[in-house]
């Protein structure tokens, strides 16, 4: 008898990085910070740092620039790179109840995002959620960007305080979120509706595809409606970040002003 013996070797997955002076910042704030490294380089932001580090008793380690350039792997750092606690894996569920909770002043706006896989595009639209005020982020686990220092720097710290659920199935979620009373609303530039025509005071979701691509066919009929934005120029559609600033705004107008929803 032959005895074959596997041996499996298990690697940890690299930590989560984020650096540049704002997304750092950001993540001290959020309380997400394991390890931070600071060049030898000092001024008022770089002290401002520091000063936040000392407020969590988080300890500072010096570094040679290019141990940083390497550790961003070329990207923008400005001097700080931090190692942060992985981000928080929501479920759809939880996000729809967020809204729900005490102090809540709206009701659940969620942004669903289809195959967005650019970095720079991911950390614009969480910059864009937090500054309007959404609930959170729904992304699937494939062709989706990796939430690392890229979309944290794209972001401006935004990915530290975001709530994110990370599904296998865009298209399930959707049925979920309709199970829960969620509109989902997908912004399409065929689409014979504008995004001005939907009351945003109620339970919404606005489900955004990649540029060029769009929604996936699927997900697309998986919508309860479909809208779009006017394009009156020459160019024939928005920068994916772009439009979802537009319709959030929107969002956010009617429901500050609830008066102004077309009846």
């Amino acid at each position: 008898m032959v005895l074959v013996c596997f041996v499996i070797f298990v690697s940890e997955r690299d930590p989560l990085l984020v650096y540049g002076i704002n997304p750092v910042a950001e993540a001290l704030r959020a309380g997400r910070v394991r390890r931070l490294r600071i060049s030898a380089r000092s001024d008022r932001r770089i002290d401002e740092v520091i000063a936040l580090a000392a407020k969590q008793g988080i300890a500072v380690e010096r570094a040679e620039a290019q141990a940083l350039d390497r550790a961003a792997r070329g990207g923008v750092h400005q001097g700080v790179v931090a190692e942060i606690e992985d981000t928080r894996d929501y479920s759809v569920a939880e996000l729809v109840e967020v809204a729900g909770t005490p102090g809540a002043s709206h009701p659940p706006l969620i942004i669903v995002l289809d195959g967005i896989e650019d970095p720079h595009n991911v950390g614009a639209i969480l910059r864009t959620c937090d500054a309007a005020g959404a609930t959170g982020v729904i992304r699937q686990t494939r062709h989706s960007a990796a939430l690392d220092g890229v979309v944290g720097k794209a972001s401006a710290g935004a990915l530290a305080h975001a709530r994110i659920a990370t599904v296998v199935n865009i298209a399930r979620a959707i049925e979920e979120l309709k199970d829960a009373n969620v509109w989902t609303i997908g912004l399409a530039g065929d689409a014979a509706d504008a995004y001005t025509d939907v009351d945003w005071t109620l339970p919404s979701a606005i489900v955004l595809g990649a540029e060029g691509a769009g929604l996936r066919r699927l997900v697309r009929d998986r919508c309860d409606r479909l809208v779009g934005i006017p394009m009156l120029g020459q160019v024939e559609s928005l920068n994916v970040s772009v439009a979802a600033g537009v319709v959030l705004y929107e969002a956010v107008r009617q429901r500050i002003r609830p008066s102004s929803v077309k009846g």
